[in-house]
């Protein structure tokens, strides 16, 4: 599938080559470079190789070769080695009332029946309460652990015999 024509000037070319050779950097930026310097059909380099050859020698799939072409074709070099950035915003579920009330649940005393509060009972009562419409035990635990590192925060302050 030739598509896609990548063609890189002389200054990516570079770029590539340097990237590739030396410095750290993610597997995943490694290997796009490498398709495109061995997909490139501009005048800088002399022997360029299918998509095949690549994808036999990079042990990759052929889909691979042509995503990262697209990418560069379409959306420049910096998009076909990164990716795209994600900018999806997830809205809160949780706010700092229910947090407040959460935390004073896991204070209070447990149910009859149980020495402790489980997360899995505090996110049931929760939502019984009518506090929230649904939550998961795993959130419970996220906003538990948040209080408690907050804690521990406030208590390596001033110790009470120390004067300033």
């Amino acid at each position: 599938m030739n598509r896609y024509l990548v063609t890189l000037t002389k200054g990516e070319l570079e770029t590539l080559c340097e990237l590739t050779s030396k410095g750290k950097h993610s597997s995943q930026k490694t290997l796009n470079a490498l398709i495109l310097l061995n997909c490139d059909k501009g005048e800088w380099n002399v022997n360029h190789s299918t998509n095949e050859e690549i994808s036999r020698i990079l042990n990759i799939s052929m889909r691979k070769i042509d995503r990262v072409k697209k990418r560069f074709v379409e959306e420049g070099l910096e998009v076909a080695l990164n990716g795209k950035k994600r900018d999806r915003i997830y809205a809160k579920k949780v706010d700092g009332d229910f947090e407040a009330h959460l935390v004073a649940l896991s204070c209070s005393e447990p149910p009859e029946g149980f020495a402790n509060w489980s997360l899995r009972l505090l996110a049931d009562k929760v939502v019984e309460l009518g506090y929230i419409e649904n939550i998961s035990h795993e959130t419970v635990r996220r906003i538990l652990k948040k209080r408690n590192q907050t804690l521990a925060k406030e208590r390596m302050g001033d110790s009470p015999g120390t004067k300033q």
